[in-house]
């Protein structure tokens, strides 16, 4: 950049019209070196735009990445990333959605410029439906292995993830939505939605990991009648049983979480050791025993029974679509 000029390249100096440069070149503010230069551009942007500074600002200072149906941005001005699942049609977890997680949240763990995570959707209605039926249904061996591998490890990185988590519950959460949910730190759910884990009505038995957080979450008795049923409970009676955090209108989910995470001002050590502390137990017992569950998994999915219940349901969402 030359010295003395604006780092917007704004064009100061010449007529007004020639400030509205300031709005497509405002990436530069990042190396904004110039208050001066600062001061009259925050002027001329929110009179010749028609919108804040600040949300111009905020624009600029993410970045968005997308990959394997994930959406990452980053917000460096608030070191807040937003990691919006976009999978068509119902945000389903298969092999390579689970991997894809995996990889993305180990990057968010190291990026040092990053001091949370919101976990949401960029779909319509859903937050995230579970696991894909596909991977289980007259499933491969070694894919079908790989498959659970995955979804063990993304589940122990995301339940032991150092940072704050909070998830932006956006639609329905049904059995695995409802175990990425449960891992986060903290959350917000819309209103008129469904959440939980309802595998038994698919003819599938929830693992102990999975047994382990819900009764965590809402104890032992309320735990057994909800799994045993397969229920899966309104926004409003998740409230109650404290399965989410706060219910609000679907348009506030994302503000309600935002202001939220601008109010855990806590030291970050001491926030994430005292996590650490309180959930080893769970994600370490699952790794110390990955190869039983897996094996257990297997034989189960594979049983007769199971593979006819399963085979039902896709007949079913078939016919949904006719």
């Amino acid at each position: 950049m030359r010295a003395g000029t604006c780092a917007w390249n704004c064009g100061r100096g010449g007529s007004p019209l020639r400030y509205a440069n300031a709005e497509r070149s405002m990436a530069a503010l990042r190396t904004l070196r110039f208050p001066s230069c600062l001061a009259f551009c925050r002027k001329h942007v929110n009179s010749i735009t028609g919108r804040s500074f600040a949300k111009c600002q905020a624009r600029f200072l993410s970045s968005v990445t997308e990959r394997d149906g994930l959406q990452v941005s980053h917000n460096s001005n608030t070191g807040v990333v937003t990691l919006s699942m976009n999978k068509p049609p119902v945000n389903s977890l298969n092999l390579e959605f689970l991997q894809s997680m995996h990889k993305t949240l180990g990057e968010i763990q190291d990026d040092q410029d990053c001091r949370a995570v919101i976990l949401t959707s960029g779909l319509t209605n859903i937050f995230c439906a579970g696991l894909d039926i596909t991977e289980m249904y007259q499933p491969d061996d070694k894919r079908l292995r790989e498959f659970w591998t995955s979804l063990q490890d993304m589940w122990i990185r995301l339940y032991s993830f150092p940072k704050t988590t909070m998830a932006a519950i956006t639609g329905h959460s049904p059995a695995g939505g409802a175990l990425l949910a449960m891992s986060c730190d903290y959350r917000v759910m819309a209103e008129n939605f469904t959440i939980g884990l309802n595998e038994t009505k698919l003819g599938i038995v929830a693992p102990t990991w999975f047994i382990d957080l819900y009764v965590g979450i809402l104890g032992q008795r309320l735990s057994e009648l909800a799994l045993q049923t397969g229920k899966l409970f309104t926004s409003e009676e998740a409230l109650k049983v404290g399965l989410v955090d706060q219910v609000v209108p679907l348009n506030d989910v994302i503000p309600t979480v935002e202001k939220e995470l601008s109010e855990w001002k806590i030291p970050a050590l001491a926030r994430g050791m005292t996590k650490d502390v309180l959930r080893r137990i769970y994600w370490r017992k699952l790794q110390e025993t990955q190869d039983v569950d897996t094996e257990s998994f297997v034989f189960l999915i594979k049983q007769e029974k199971v593979q006819q219940t399963l085979g039902l349901y896709l007949q079913s969402l078939k016919n949904k679509k006719k």
